[in-house]
């Protein structure tokens, strides 16, 4: 079992972002279903979704602002997850072939903002009240940002052989959104359907030279430098009347001419005799004074 552990923890620190973006929507999904199952247990009949969920109603982000983010990282159910997780580790391997872990980073956070404001303004207009929750949204960025930059990309898939990156996006686009945007997930749709309009939005700014995935990597920093400084500064102030002692530079040269000539006389019987003529303690004051 912790051998197990062990490996998790060495998938989570040296996978990079894709990993953990992973681990972090298993994580979600499973705490979502053990505060479920307790509150069950104790027969609190609460959905633990509905406060990390994304409401349709603007005014619901008055008292949880924080599901305008949080919704991208929860899922309703286990296909839900294994899907869009098979999905976002195909569309992260693929967008890393040519951009870096920051990018993919600020790409999924800044399409997962843009995705909900859009769904939060549709739904609004149509006086339709919904929530949603998933990473699909920020997942069809990842996937639309790739194939817009190489969409004549070979992917070679099981049982079918090699196509184009931009024959998957458009069909996963067509088939699962276009097609469906009138179904029961009408929110969701709309949803992806904004996500891959940012996904292409942020390629094409990207090559232009203007980079929003730095929005987020400023904003991650300023917080990083922010408690660093602080750590510092309460080290600095422990110290502040902290005054070295003053050294004697004599005794310093003198012990080192003593130990300088010593060493010169070791060598010298090496170039003499050899290395193995030296006692044990020749051998070990010169592997000392190497150092």
């Amino acid at each position: 079992m912790s051998s197990i552990i062990d490996d998790l923890k060495s998938h989570y620190k040296f996978g990079g972002i894709a990993q953990r973006l992973i681990y972090w929507n298993v994580a979600c999904f499973v705490v979502s279903y053990v505060i479920f199952g307790l509150l069950r247990l104790i027969d609190i009949n609460i959905d633990f979704i509905q406060y990390v969920s994304l409401s349709s109603n603007p005014v619901d982000l008055l008292w949880k602002p924080w599901s305008i983010i949080t919704y991208a990282f929860f899922h309703s159910d286990i296909f839900h997850i294994f899907s869009n997780l098979i999905v976002l580790n195909f569309s992260s391997q693929l967008f890393l072939t040519f951009f870096n872990q920051k990018q993919l980073l600020g790409l999924y956070l800044l399409s997962a903002l843009f995705s909900g404001f859009v769904f939060v303004l549709s739904f609004y207009l149509m006086h339709i009240v919904s929530p949603i929750v998933g990473a699909s949204a920020a997942i069809m960025a990842i996937l639309v940002a790739t194939t817009t930059y190489s969409p004549l990309m070979n992917v070679r898939l099981l049982l079918i052989g090699n196509v184009k990156l931009w024959h998957i996006t458009i069909f996963t686009i067509i088939i699962f959104d276009l097609l469906q945007i009138r179904g029961g997930n009408m929110g969701g749709h709309i949803a992806h359907l904004a996500g891959a309009f940012f996904g292409f939005i942020f390629i094409k700014l990207l090559v232009n030279g203007t980079d929003l995935s730095k929005i987020v990597s400023n904003i991650i920093n300023f917080f990083v430098n922010l408690f660093s400084k602080s750590s510092s500064t309460s080290f600095k102030k422990v110290h502040k009347n902290y005054k070295k002692p003053t050294q004697k530079p004599v005794s310093k040269i003198v012990t080192k001419d003593k130990t300088q000539q010593q060493v010169d006389e070791i060598l010298d019987k090496i170039s003499r005799s050899g290395y193995d003529c030296l006692t044990k303690e020749e051998k070990e004051f010169l592997f000392k004074a190497g150092k």
